[in-house]
């Protein structure tokens, strides 16, 4: 074993560190996963304001169902809530006129209420307690902090109150739910009209009500809960689905539980199973590529091993001690290997995330680490032992210390087993990619969730597939294209071009699988690095989707705003103020949203992508609502539904403003929108705003659309919050990519990239430096023999750069188009990831280029270091030899 140390410690070092690349990219990227789930999981409980809303049943008393509620396990506190249904709120303004509201919502709130639950009433001005109106309501009302409000209830007269603020309910959705209804059955908006008063003056104001008509009035349990979670968003769902199951119990069905924080966990949990798909699709290549550098670089020196196994067996030594020596290599290159990968990995943490253990508890990094170490060994005996083994267990002396040999074609290659595998990654992508295809399968409110495991099948067989093509073609051309190979080596090799290509001919098995190597570790970093940028694009276009611009300024519903208000908009730093018209509109029973917009105008304050559109371009729909006033675009569902063909006449049912009644209005079908700034998943409607304003006799905008250029868009957002203060929302393009973003954004998917392509390059650089530089360094014979026989240095260092040029060129060309055609099924079978699906791939070509600079440095730098060794005298290197 001292005598490998010593002779042969630049391979074992080599190999040792293609280990310790698998070793660091699974204990990372495993610790990374841990952590991402534990994060998930407390971003789901802290995104939710209050966890649990019990609502008491008719017939239960409200005290009883209070008391079994503190006394459950977990509850870290309980406050009584109040809900009353209000037949409209009034209120005079100071100009004289009288302000009304449609039907409303008001609750009763106890006085630790904003202390035990922060998140769920936000101030906006005035008192913090008292009477306080939503600030929708205000809006509706033009009221302010001192002015009187008059609430109607049914069954007696109206009470008045004044209002000491006015606030803003961040959960509305989840606050007003109906308990216990399934998700189809929920109300599609919160109340538009909301106030807030004090428990003791509900109680009050709502007793006549609730003797009246007892189903006016309700009260539900709000819950805050303490009890610990499991880190795995799937496993914290199960734990508190079946707690709130239990408390429905322990009320004897007093209470039934509106389980707002297992809703969040139920979204947590299928963002977990996507990183976990993310860890197999991007984390399981790199693994595998640094073992196959680490099986190509034991393999460099095989036939030196063989060799001296032989010299060995013919001194005596018994195959015992020959097998036992081999298994001391692989065990020494194992540890080694691994205990550096756990360190490299330990450094990335703490360089990318500010802790080695990724933010993951301390056992579970130590349970990585040690699985990483445990792969390392296994590597290392298949790369190392395991050839050695099958050596003894089939060779003989003679054969192995024969130097020349016939070269063969592989078995796999006579089978033709890379068309069949190309053939079979292609049928399983379009079954995978068909319609109603979901990798990952999370009914809501079920707790079993699976993933479709079998589509990462297309992918897999893809990679294999052209790996195998590859190396066939590579194994073609150095075999039978002898002759253009010598036209291209002859610049450099001169008169022994014929002797270089020779060379390569008869060494084409082991050149042809470095060429596949490299070709795979390039298209490893490729398709990660399209994967990311991506990923990134298509989270910026959701942004945008959602937000509709850098700045968007929202009308409160019932304010009655002209395209004309744009003007005062215009603060320092705005270039272009968009009005977006937003109303409702009947498609036969079916009531949609619809949106007027400025066709000539609209795509400079917006973005407005092709594919968002279906029957034509962006640019020429736009065209068509320009030409044609009375143009509409529909949704995929409105055309199949109504069977429309395009010029086809829909009447959509409109509130006239001057009547206050709906009217039919003609429009005729151009085109298909799918998606639309602002504008929800579902269906809705795009039409031309003048021809709306016409129509209705209302040109009142439900939105400005502000185009700041994309810079200093929270400065110019607060500006706006200043001048308008509650008569509109304010929301820019940074605060909308937080809200949109999912709980695996929130899990830095930027970090796991960073750590992806981190080691995408390395395994790229070494699979083409190293391998090289062993296999030229184990022909140190044939160069100098080939010195010996006349060979000059320019000739020697010609034959080295040419059989780099053909690796580089090979493994470039093949990693490109493996990358390509890999990052076109990535992105396809991970479309869940995407919101919205990419129309295109993003191709970051500064990474790409690095990639390929510092794989053709690494490779520069070993044939150049190879050369210059090929100058020795060749008496000292075949005395070394």
């Amino acid at each position: 074993m001292s005598g490998l140390l010593r002779h042969r410690a630049g391979r074992l070092a080599a190999t040792a560190a293609g280990i310790a690349l698998a070793v660091a990219l699974v204990a990372a990227l495993g610790s990374f996963l841990t952590a991402s789930k534990s994060t998930m999981t407390a971003r789901a409980v802290r995104s939710v304001a209050v966890a649990w809303q019990a609502e008491v049943q008719p017939g239960a008393d409200p005290g009883t169902v209070l008391a079994a509620v503190r006394a459950a396990g977990g509850v870290r506190s309980a406050e009584p809530v109040g809900f009353a249904r209000s037949t409209g709120f009034q209120a005079s303004t100071g100009a004289g006129s009288t302000q009304s509201t449609g039907p409303g919502v008001v609750l009763g709130l106890p006085d630790a209420y904003r202390q035990t639950f922060p998140g769920a009433v936000r101030p906006l001005t005035g008192a913090t307690t008292g009477v306080l109106l939503a600030q929708q309501t205000a809006a509706n009302l033009h009221v302010t902090p001192g002015d009187a409000v008059s609430i109607g209830l049914p069954g007696t007269g109206p009470a008045s109150v004044t209002v000491a603020g006015v606030v803003d309910l961040p959960q509305a959705d989840s606050l007003f739910q109906k308990v216990g209804a399934p998700p189809q059955s929920q109300p599609s908006a919160p109340p538009d009209n909301v106030i807030l008063l004090p428990q003791a003056l509900f109680a009050r104001l709502t007793a006549p009500v609730a003797a009246v008509d007892p189903a006016a009035v309700t009260t539900q349990i709000h819950i805050a809960r303490d009890a610990p979670l499991p880190a795995d968003p799937a496993a914290a769902y199960t734990a508190v689905t079946a707690a709130a199951r239990n408390l429905e119990a322990r009320t004897s069905g007093g209470a039934v539980v509106g389980d707002n924080l297992g809703a969040a966990l139920d979204a947590a949990r299928k963002d977990a199973l996507y990183a976990q798909v993310l860890f197999l699709f991007l984390g399981v290549p790199g693994a595998v590529l640094a073992a196959l550098l680490t099986a190509a670089v034991a393999g460099a020196g095989a036939d030196r091993r063989r060799r001296e196994q032989a010299l060995l067996r013919t001194r005596g030594l018994p195959t015992r001690q020959v097998t036992a020596l081999a298994g001391a290599e692989a065990t020494v290159v194992g540890l080694a290997g691994g205990l550096l990968g756990v360190g490299i990995a330990a450094l990335t943490g703490r360089a990318a995330f500010g802790t080695a253990s990724f933010g993951a508890s301390t056992a579970s990094t130590v349970a990585w680490s040690a699985f990483a170490l445990l792969l390392g060994l296994a590597v290392a005996g298949t790369a190392v032992l395991l050839p050695a083994l099958r050596d003894l267990r089939l060779g003989t002396v003679a054969g192995a210390r024969r130097e020349v040999g016939r070269a063969r074609s592989p078995r796999w290659m006579r089978f033709g087993l890379d068309f069949v595998l190309l053939a079979v990654s292609l049928l399983v992508f379009k079954a995978a990619s068909g319609n109603q295809y979901a990798l990952v399968l999370a009914p809501e409110g079920v707790p079993s969730i699976s993933v479709s495991y079998w589509a990462f099948l297309g992918p897999a067989l893809l990679w294999l597939g052209g790996a195998l093509l590859l190396w066939r073609l590579s194994y073609l051309a150095l075999a039978h294209g002898r002759r253009p190979l010598a036209a291209l080596a002859r610049p450099l090799t001169g008169t022994l071009a014929g002797t270089t290509v020779a060379s390569m001919s008869r060494r084409r098995l082991p050149l042809a699988r470095a060429i596949v190597l490299l070709a795979l570790a390039l298209s490893f970093a490729a398709s990660t690095a399209v994967f990311n940028a991506t990923y990134r694009q298509q989270a910026e276009v959701d942004a945008r989707l959602s937000n509709g611009a850098d700045v968007t300024v929202t009308q409160s519903p019932g304010v009655r705003v002209g395209p004309g208000a744009a003007s005062t908009l215009k603060v320092a730093g705005v270039g272009h103020v968009e009005p977006l018209q937003h109303r409702f509109a009947y498609v036969g029973a079916d009531l949609q949203d619809l949106y007027g917009v400025q066709p000539a105008t609209i795509a400079t304050a917006t973005s407005l992508q092709d594919a968002y559109f279906a029957g034509g371009t962006a640019r020429s729909l736009m065209a068509r609502l320009t030409a044609r006033p009375d143009a509409l675009l529909v949704s995929e569902e409105t055309v199949k539904d109504f069977r429309l063909t395009p010029g086809d006449t829909v009447n959509l049912r409109l509130q006239d403003s001057r009547t206050h009644a709906l009217r039919a209005v003609p429009f005729h079908y151009a085109g298909i929108v799918k998606e639309f700034p602002t504008a929800p998943k579902d269906s809705f409607l795009v039409a031309n705003a003048d021809y709306v304003a016409r129509s209705t006799g209302n040109d009142a905008v439900g939105a400005f659309l502000v185009d700041t250029g994309g810079a200093h868009q929270d400065r110019i957002a607060a500006a706006l919050r200043r001048q308008l203060g509650t008569t509109a929302t304010v929301t820019d393009l940074a605060q909308t990519r937080s809200a949109v973003g999912s709980s695996l954004t929130a899990v830095d998917l930027a970090g796991l990239t960073r750590i992806e392509l981190g080691f995408a390059l390395l395994l790229a650089a070494a699979s083409g430096g190293i391998v090289l530089a062993l296999g030229l360094a184990e022909r140190r014979r044939t160069f100098a023999l080939a010195t010996v026989l006349g060979a000059g240095r320019r000739q020697l260092r010609g034959l080295v750069l040419t059989e780099a040029a053909v690796l580089t060129a090979g493994g470039l060309a093949g990693g490109a188009l493996i990358g390509w055609s890999l990052s076109q099924m990535l992105v396809k079978v991970l479309t869940g990831v995407f919101d919205p699906p990419p129309a295109t791939i993003a191709v970051p070509w500064a990474y790409l280029t690095l990639t390929a600079v510092a794989t053709v440095a690494a490779l520069t730098a070993a044939a150049l270091n190879a050369a210059r060794r090929s100058s020795r005298p060749p008496v000292e290197e075949l005395r070394e030899l």
